[in-house]
């Protein structure tokens, strides 16, 4: 008998990566999203779409009953983990995106709490899903996705794997962190500059390997979290490097003081201590093989980008991007005083 799935909020990165290794796998897929962004066009004919807004309980519990899988990927606060509390028996596995961001530091604060290099979380190397996670009942990301996670485990019964990712990329991205790189290449800047001489560290996700483990936690139900990372936790300068060999692009990588005076040099990825996070759990308890590194997966993410940005501003085709801050990424002339100082 065939199996079935849902994916919540399945139009975005996450939920398309899985529909695409759950078809492969035989699967039924119904994607729910609110129709404010069109499917792929690849999928388009192969899942079947529903109009659903997360927030009306009845509706989803409705949606997920019967189903093999249910993948979650909106889910924010401990009231969106209510309507499960209705679905235990009656799902097969459930799987939640959390964020590697909820981990906390020994120093007591959290990456979006975080406003300097010396109140950044100290993690250890490599964190493991045993680290503690925040606590705090306070607003923002983390706190209400730790806050979520904890929800989750109190509901008995309930077969939840919950995936911490990190830095995601994946074709379909609304706000793609390689765009640092990539810019640099279509704009021909043949010299980059990279704080600590881009040996930072923070552990980066394509969506394939989300998908992989979200088709291996159908397989295996069970309540557990697990890391959501790629294999290699490539350093800025490996990202950089990646992407540049993608693109046919050569240019000089230049090491740069880290300082407050300047933002030369800093990019997503520009942590002032390692965030590397261990798979050591997925491989333990799903079976999981690695699928690949970030250089060997970041290619589709590329192209479908350059795609986009064809034909009008990357402003206006990732918004996303300039909440992020991404205007300030592109300050060639204060790099280029400092690279010719």
């Amino acid at each position: 008998m065939q199996k079935d799935a849902l994916l919540l909020g399945g139009t975005g990165q996450v939920g398309t990566a899985t529909a695409r290794a759950l078809l492969a796998d035989g699967y039924a897929v119904t994607i729910a999203h609110r129709g404010t962004r069109p499917l792929p066009p690849e999928l388009a004919g192969h899942v079947t779409e529903l109009s659903l807004d997360r927030s009306d309980q009845d509706s989803l519990i409705a949606a997920a009953r019967g189903r093999d899988l249910v993948l979650d990927c909106i889910a924010f606060d401990p009231a969106d983990a209510e309507p499960y509390r209705a679905l235990v028996g009656d799902i097969g596995s459930l799987v939640m995106i959390s964020t590697a961001s909820v981990y906390l530091g020994a120093n007591g604060t959290w990456m979006d709490a975080a406003t300097s290099d010396d109140d950044f979380p100290r993690l250890a190397v490599p964190v493991t899903e045993q680290h503690p996670i925040v606590t705090a009942e306070v607003e923002g990301y983390s706190p209400q996705k730790a806050a979520l996670e904890r929800a989750l485990f109190t509901i008995e019964g309930l077969p939840v794997t919950v995936l911490r990712p990190g830095a995601i990329h994946g074709p379909g991205s609304p706000a793609l962190r390689e765009w640092y790189f990539i810019k640099r290449a279509l704009d021909g800047r043949r010299r980059v500059p990279l704080v600590d001489g881009g040996t930072s560290r923070f552990a980066t996700s394509a969506t394939v390997v989300i998908a992989e483990l979200v088709r291996l936690a159908a397989q295996h139900p069970g309540a557990r979290v697990l890391n959501a990372v790629d294999d290699d936790a490539p350093t800025v300068l490996e990202i950089g490097q990646a992407v540049f060999d993608h693109l046919g692009h050569d240019a000089t990588f230049v090491a740069v003081d880290r300082g407050p005076e300047s933002s030369v040099g800093y990019t997503p990825w520009s942590v002032p201590v390692p965030v590397v996070l261990s798979m050591q759990a997925a491989i333990d308890e799903l079976g999981y093989v690695p699928v690949g590194t970030h250089r060997s997966t970041v290619g589709p993410a590329i192209d479908a980008m350059l795609a986009a940005v064809a034909d009008r501003d990357w402003r206006e085709a990732f918004p996303g991007l300039t909440r992020y801050g991404a205007d300030e990424w592109f300050d060639y002339a204060s790099e280029d005083a400092l690279l010719d100082s």
